[in-house]
């Protein structure tokens, strides 16, 4: 949102392959909270933004917020300062984090109400992550992390790295929109294309 200099991401997934270590699942490789801060990074220096709003997810678990590494946390630090923070609590963090900001269920701002899971019948303006959603190219049949709208709603693709995505078909994703929604598939160029 350039005039109000808000930056939204949702679904950082912060500690994923340590959760899932800890947790006896399948070993990832430990790089994925470093290539989603670097990322980050680059967004908040290219965009200057005053206030930025996670969208939940944030963390793959309150475990994985709580067993940052020291530089992990100077990062973030180094990122909220003279700035306006905001962590919305999502299924996988539903607690607050003790890594500064506000931590909050939902954010009004501008006729916009930034939640981590879309609500059915919601007012206009909702902006929510949570679905990771992916649609596929029409030609190419490869799939791409994708931004998702209609006249009410907006779904943000998962920012994270290893956060994988459930296709747009999807019964749970598809039933949140309009006939008339549109995927902006994301990736070397922005490619909007329906959804039906």
């Amino acid at each position: 949102m350039p005039e109000a200099r808000l930056l939204c991401v949702s679904d950082l997934h912060l500690g994923k392959s340590e959760r899932m270590a800890r947790r006896g699942g399948a070993l990832l490789p430990p790089y994925e909270t470093e290539e989603t801060l670097a990322r980050l990074e680059a967004e908040v220096e290219a965009l200057a933004p005053r206030c930025v709003v996670c969208l939940g997810d944030s963390f793959d678990d309150l475990g994985a917020a709580l067993a940052m590494p020291e530089g992990v946390r100077l990062r973030l630090q180094a990122m909220q300062a003279g700035r306006r923070w905001v962590w919305i609590e999502g299924n996988h963090d539903p607690g607050p984090v003790e890594l500064g900001g506000a931590h909050r269920s939902d954010l009004a701002v501008q006729g916009l109400v930034f939640r981590h899971i879309a609500t059915q019948g919601c007012a206009p303006g909702e902006v929510s992550g949570h679905y990771h959603p992916k649609h596929r190219l029409p030609r190419s049949g490869t799939s791409r992390p994708a931004f998702v709208y209609d006249e009410t709603r907006l779904i943000l693709p998962a920012f994270g790295a290893y956060t994988g995505g459930l296709r747009c078909e999807t019964p749970a994703l598809r039933n949140l929109f309009a006939a008339r929604a549109i995927a902006v598939l994301t990736g070397p160029r922005a490619l909007a294309v329906p959804l039906a």
